[in-house]
């Protein structure tokens, strides 16, 4: 795996992990690496990945089963596609519109293109 030096590492490792399940790699009830596990395989602290998985239990994106491991949540899709819904919305559409009006690209022209 490839990381951005201007963003942590925890949060590249955690949209990676919520791109694998939107993708359909992961699925629902299915069992995740373990911390130690998933860091040797990227090649990173496993304390990276605990703050990681920490973060995604946060989210209710994975929960853990007192020494068995950790699962992808039945409702996982759902969140992530919901959280990633409202950043979009927050961060990254109003910077979208302002450039398009600098340029005067018309609300038309952008849905003929898609």
């Amino acid at each position: 795996m490839e990381f951005d030096n201007n963003r942590p590492i925890y949060l590249q490792i955690a949209d990676s992990f919520c791109d694998r399940v939107l993708s359909g790699e992961l699925s629902a009830e299915e069992r995740v690496p373990s911390v130690r596990e998933y860091g040797a395989s990227i090649g990173v602290n496993p304390n990276t990945v605990a703050r990681s998985y920490e973060r995604l239990t946060a989210m209710g994106v994975i929960y853990q089963q007192r020494g068995i491991g950790y699962f992808v949540s039945e409702d996982a899709r759902e969140l992530i596609l919901k959280d990633a819904r409202e950043r979009f919305m927050k961060e990254q559409l109003p910077a979208f519109a302002e450039r398009a009006r600098l340029l005067g690209i018309s609300p038309s022209e952008i849905a003929a293109q898609l």
